[in-house]
């Protein structure tokens, strides 16, 4: 049983907006499923957005955390999950994907 649309009220929305022409899709995929995971109660949904013109671009809310072009290729899930959670629960671990703490 789903939970009620109200259960997701004030969570922060992920949108992927991939081109299609260049075959993204599964890419786009892939990355969603990674933050689902990870993100799974904390999201109130993770969107793919089919777009052209060679767009990858990775939204929290209004805030654009990844983009193809400026960001210089494409993201590993470790570094979109980790601005993922800076924005939404930066004291919260991430586990083995997490990155390392200097002692500096």
């Amino acid at each position: 049983m789903s939970k009620p649309a109200a259960m997701n009220v004030g969570k922060p929305r992920v949108e992927i907006r991939f081109c299609t022409r260049c075959n993204w899709m599964l890419r786009a995929s892939w990355m969603a499923q990674e933050i689902m995971y990870t993100f799974s109660d904390d999201l109130c949904e993770v969107a793919l957005v089919p777009d052209t013109g060679g767009l990858y671009e990775i939204w929290l809310d209004e805030h654009r955390i990844w983009c193809r072009k400026a960001d210089g290729g494409f993201p590993e899930a470790k570094e979109i999950k980790q601005r993922i959670r800076d924005q939404i629960d930066p004291e919260r671990s991430l586990g083995h994907s997490d990155r390392k703490t200097s002692d500096v």
